[in-house]
């Protein structure tokens, strides 16, 4: 059975496929990648690597022939081009014949109104047009996500946040990527959607269980939009990021994260990670 995995060289794929190596023969391993000068070291291991653009739609019929089990990961970048990219990414799955597509979604993607659902809401439904046999990996949000914050109160500042109370499930990447991989390589996966979650958490709950590991008391500061923004740029943060930093805590704050569920279990047979040991090995690897 061959196996591919797209965006292999990127930090979830990457870790991906790493734990998938450890189940598989590489030789039933491929990745799709946009540089495959950048995968030398998976295919030195006998990965197979292959060249897929989500922006060259031919690219992808090449990298997706003789494939039968396809994880898509989401791209990066601005909605409208993600939106566009997924739909190239899906439609070469179909005319290459997939045989079952996985994909990397967002928390509670179809009635989501985070700003960046509507690429996930478009592949879901376009994997969905294609009746092929699929499962939908909702992740919530990577812990990793939170590095930038962190460092900052590992230098003394306080932790900033406009999210209010609103809680997030988040999880360490690596978490996610070993239920992509079970996934992938598992039975019984077929038509399934998995929300992905860790224990639904506030920032103040965040802030002291870094404080807790990193042996000091964390200050949070809870700020309105504006001021967030400021803080943000004040902290070296590129503008052009800056209004989708606004826009997240805006969607955390309303509740979009806030997502229960043990879909962790149904995949590794344990939670998520628990906060306090995966903060402790992000801290590690600062």
């Amino acid at each position: 059975m061959n196996l591919l995995v797209t965006g292999a060289t990127g930090k979830l794929g990457s870790k991906i496929v790493e734990k998938l190596l450890e189940t598989v023969p590489a030789t039933d391993l491929v990745v799709s990648v946009r540089k495959p000068e950048k995968a030398g070291d998976l295919k030195a291991r006998g990965v197979e690597v292959r060249h897929g653009d989500f922006d060259q739609p031919e690219t992808l019929d090449s990298a997706f022939k003789g494939i039968d089990r396809l994880l898509i990961i989401s791209a990066d970048g601005a909605n409208e081009t993600r939106v566009k990219q997924h739909k190239n990414a899906v439609e070469a799955a179909h005319r290459a014949q997939v045989k079952f597509i996985a994909y990397t979604s967002i928390g509670n993607a179809i009635q989501s109104k985070m700003f960046l659902a509507p690429p996930h809401q478009a592949a879901e439904e376009a994997i969905l047009k294609t009746g092929i046999p699929y499962s939908f990996l909702r992740n919530n949000w990577y812990l990793e996500n939170e590095i930038g914050t962190i460092q900052g109160v590992m230098k003394g500042a306080p932790w900033v946040t406009a999210a209010g109370s609103g809680k997030t499930g988040w999880a360490l990447q690596q978490d996610y990527a070993e239920a992509a991989a079970a996934v992938l390589v598992g039975e019984g996966h077929e038509n399934t959607i998995y929300e992905l979650s860790g224990k639904p958490t506030t920032q103040e709950e965040l802030a002291a269980a870094v404080g807790k590991v990193l042996g000091k008391e964390v200050t949070v500061k809870q700020v309105d939009d504006e001021t967030y923004r400021n803080s943000m740029k004040e902290a070296g943060v590129p503008e052009f990021v800056l209004p989708m930093l606004v826009e997240i805590q805006k969607g955390i704050r309303a509740g979009e994260l806030d997502i229960e569920s043990n879909d962790f279990d149904k995949l590794l047979g344990r939670p998520a990670t628990p906060v306090h040991e995966a903060l402790s090995q992000i801290v590690e690897q600062i």
